[in-house]
């Protein structure tokens, strides 16, 4: 198909990221046309393909790799090209999110919910990415470029999942009158510096997040002068991802191309902070690993501890709470590694 010349377009639409960079960026070379869907692979090389795409003059589109059916990247390349965002919050995983829906709607245990959202398409059978947080991740690499024009390597980005996940848990959240999502936060610090986080979050009624259930995604975007935006629709699933992929052909028909408007004036990303996380693990090693700076609530009957960790400490130990099997969440709160004052009260808020 690369070599033959009467095939204007390619849609990349396969599981293997490797051989996905090596066809779309033939492909980019010879001046063709491409749309793909493959998160991963676009995190891991965007700016090289877009160099590729300007050198050969071809177009690269990818809306269906964030959100499904949601004109999330559009809506930021072209609508917001210009304008400063002082955030992005998003559910963009709709497998995590129907196991966290079902987990808190009858008290179903993880194993259940996860093996429902297979049953159903929702969810790979090897559940990895989707449920240890991988796979936001990557989306939010691909939102930070079109949001702020901060180009980032995944590895770079926080991500921790569900996988450790108990009824313990989704209880102290409705305790709060809150319920655990998997939340990408992108968010402008006052300094104008930008952090990107992908982890588990406390989110209140008050957040247009909060009703995001079942294998939906949501997108609020909260911008200087437009103020809060949300977009909301279905996440997982293929009518939704080949509903992304068609508004892509017609869009390619009409011209368009992302502009990456911001990336000339490039943020410069921010990792030392603390954040305010809730964690329960039956292991003190972890505890001690993350050093928390201060503690808020502790209840040794229900093993979790709610404090400030350095951002840095849980990038640098993510693989060991995993095989811990820790489970953390974000409270939404955020300071300055160095000050005791508060960034941001609810970063979804």
């Amino acid at each position: 198909m690369l070599a033959d010349d009467t095939l204007d377009v390619l849609v990349e639409v396969i599981d293997d990221a490797d051989a996905a960079f090596q066809l779309v960026a033939e492909a980019l070379r010879r001046g063709r046309r491409v749309v793909t869907a493959n998160k991963a692979m676009l995190a891991r090389h965007l700016p090289e393909l877009i160099r590729l795409q300007r050198e050969g003059r071809g177009t690269l589109l990818y809306e269906a790799a964030v959100c499904g059916s949601i004109p999330v990247i559009r809506t930021l390349d072209a609508y917001f090209s210009t304008e400063p965002l002082r955030r992005l919050t998003g559910i963009l995983n709709g497998s995590s999110n129907y196991v966290l829906t079902r987990m808190g709607e009858d008290g179903s245990y993880y194993s259940p919910a996860l093996a429902e959202a297979q049953a159903l398409g929702f969810a790979e059978t090897d559940p990895t990415l989707d449920m240890g947080a991988f796979d936001p991740r990557s989306k939010a690499v691909l939102l930070a470029a079109h949001a702020y024009g901060a180009f980032l390597q995944p590895e770079q980005v926080l991500n921790l999942g569900i996988e450790g996940i108990s009824a313990v848990d989704v209880a102290f959240a409705a305790s709060q009158g809150q319920k655990i999502k998997v939340v990408a936060g992108l968010q402008r610090l006052p300094d104008g510096r930008v952090t990107v986080l992908v982890t588990p979050q406390l989110i209140g009624p008050e957040s247009p997040l909060y009703t995001v259930d079942q294998e939906f995604n949501g997108v609020v975007i909260e911008a200087d002068f437009a103020g809060e935006q949300f977009l909301r629709g279905r996440g997982a699933g293929g009518h939704p991802t080949g509903s992304a992929v068609l508004a892509d052909l017609a869009a390619l028909r009409q011209g368009f191309a992302y502009q990456y408007a911001k990336a000339a004036a490039a943020p410069t990303y921010a990792s030392d902070l603390e954040i305010e996380i809730y964690l329960r693990t039956d292991e003190d090693r972890i505890i001690d690993l993350l050093d928390f700076s201060e503690i808020s609530e502790e209840a040794d009957e229900d093993e979790y501890v709610v404090g400030y960790v350095a951002l840095e400490n849980l990038i640098r130990h993510r693989d060991t709470l995993r095989k811990y099997g820790a489970f953390i969440v974000r409270t939404g709160r955020l300071r300055p590694i160095s000050v005791g004052t508060e960034l941001a009260e609810e970063v979804s808020a």
